[in-house]
Formats: C-alpha cells, structure tokens, sequence
C-alpha cells in the first residue's frame, strides 16, 4: 500500500532552485527580450494587487490634502472678507471725503466773492432742544469771534453768533423763532423782515402788504439795515404768497437757500461796522499822520491817489415805510 503523503525535495533544495531559477529569468530578462510580453502580462495581473497595496496611503494622503484644501481655502476666505470690509469701509470713507470736498470747494468759492474778512469753521454739535434752533461751532473767543457776528455756509446766510466762549461759539439759526432778519427782494429791492417760524424749511415774512410787489420765486437778500448783517447775502427764496382781501397784509413764505439741517462748514463773516464818515475820517487822519512824518524826515508829503468822497445815501420811499 502507497503512502497517503510523498516525502519531496527539502525546502533547502526547494529555495536554492528558485533562487538559480529568479537568477536566471533575470539574466535572460536582462539580456534578451524574450520575456518582455510575458512580463507584460504579468504587469495586468499583479496591478489590481498593487492597487490594493496603495489603497491606504492613497486614502491617506488624500483626506490629508482635502483637509488641508478645505482649512487653506476656509481660511482665505475669512481673509478675503476681511478684505473686503477694509475696502467698503475705505470707499464709504473716500466717499465722504469727496462730499467733504465738493463741500469745501462750494465754501471756498463762496468766500471768493465776499468782500468781507471770512474764517472757515465746523458744526460740533446741535442744540437738542427742539424748540431752539441753535448749533456749536469750533471757533471762539481765541479765534476772535464777536458776538452777533454773522455766520453762512456756501449757499446764503445761516444766522448769527450768540454766544462766545473761549474755544467754541453757539449759533442761532434763521429759523428759530425768536431771530428775524431785515431782507429785500433782489429783484426790485422791496424790504421785509424775515422771521423764523421753527420749521427748518421755513421763514415768513412779517407785515407785507397784500399789495406789494412780492411773487414766487423771488430772491430775498439781506438788505443790511440793523448793521448785524451784511447787505447782499442771499437769506431765501419765496416759495408762496398768499393775498386775503380781507386782511392787510398778506402770508409770504420762504425757503432759506442755505442748508441750515445739513451744512458741516460754515464761514465766520468780519464785517466792517464803521459808517463810511468813518472810515473816510479815519483816512484823512491816516493820511495827515503819515505826512507829518515825512515832513519830520525832510520828505515830500505823500500824494493820496483819489480824494475819498462820501456822498449821503438819500433816502426812498420804501425806507421811509420800512
């Protein structure tokens, strides 16, 4: 009886067959291209088991990188948002600026034609009693501002200062109820008082009569009586007239043409109080003091290059009435 099991080669003599057999296939794979196409074949056969081999480095490495991928872009999104607040913030920024600007350049040209000393200042603050129309500016005493001194922005007369203090000044508006202004239509100089009412979009006119040469439209400036302010700013524009038969006088209202509500600069008027007998007075003395001194130098006395004449303003039917 056959043994169930045949005793075969060691595995000694099995290794060192395989070994000289790898040996030479490698030779022969070396040396010749016989063995190209088996090794071809061999290469389909074993890449699924290569695959296999990669699969957990390749899960590995990309979780990694989608990781990474999502952090790096979560993270530069946080950065490009950012961004982006910096930039809308510096574009609401560049946008004020250039209101601040146009505002300045309004301001400046305004000065340009005020014949006046002018000094530029800014709104500080707002009175918050609603019943007063009143606001802080930024310049004061040290600053040489006069009480009652007149105050405009780039558009026509705003009010008048009331109050000094060393570094600061409060103004009171137009339209404040207890502020009036003598005005005059430009158009054909008839005079008025303009008064506040409260509203910041309305003034009225007080005492016109129901047959005064007054329409929409007009414009009405400071006529300059009172000597608070100057003659010729532009105060506001009338906006309606309305004539009862029954009462004498009629309902004007106007619209100041500066922006009392909105205007951040302002210009501080010097005015010169003096009456022109005044300033020609004080010319002459001028005048007479400095020959005096060129006589004292052995000089010859200066020449004044025109007489100044003062003629008398005569005086019209309307002033008469005003």
């Amino acid at each position: 009886m056959k043994p169930l099991f045949t005793k075969g080669p060691s595995l000694g003599v099995r290794l060192l067959v395989l070994a000289v057999l790898s040996a030479a296939l490698m030779v022969v794979d070396a040396r010749f291209t016989v063995l190209q196409p088996v090794r071809g074949q061999l290469g389909v056969i074993v890449e699924p088991v290569y695959w296999l081999g990669r699969l957990p480095v390749t899960l590995w490495e990309s979780t990694t990188e989608e990781l990474s991928s999502r952090s790096e872009l979560a993270a530069e999104n946080e950065k490009l948002k950012a961004e982006q607040l910096m930039m809308q913030r510096r574009l609401q920024k560049l946008a004020t600026l250039t209101e601040q600007n146009v505002r300045l350049r309004e301001l400046l040209n305004s000065a340009a034609l005020v014949d006046d000393e002018v000094l530029a200042t800014e709104l500080i603050g707002i009175d918050p009693n609603p019943f007063t129309h009143r606001i802080l500016i930024d310049k004061g005493e040290k600053d040489g501002v006069l009480l009652g001194q007149p105050v405009l922005d780039a558009r026509g007369l705003m009010g008048q200062v009331v109050e000094v203090m060393p570094y600061t000044s409060r103004v009171l508006l137009l339209t404040d109820t207890t502020h009036s202004i003598p005005v005059q239509v430009n158009r054909n100089g008839l005079r008025a008082i303009a008064s506040g009412t409260g509203n910041p979009e309305r003034l009225e006119l007080r005492h016109v009569a129901d047959t005064a040469d007054i329409k929409e439209g007009d414009l009405l400036v400071s006529s300059g009586l009172g000597q608070r302010f100057p003659a010729g700013y532009p105060v506001a524009t009338v906006t309606e007239v309305i004539h009862d038969s029954g009462q004498p006088f009629a309902i004007v209202r106007a619209v100041p043409t500066a922006k009392l509500n909105r205007s951040r600069y302002m210009l501080l008027v010097f005015t010169d109080t003096r009456s022109p007998e005044q300033r020609a007075t004080e010319s002459a003395e001028a005048q007479e003091a400095a020959d005096r001194q060129a006589q004292e130098q052995g000089q010859a006395p200066a020449q004044p290059a025109a007489q100044a004449v003062v003629p008398a303003a005569p005086a019209t039917e309307q002033e008469g009435g005003q």
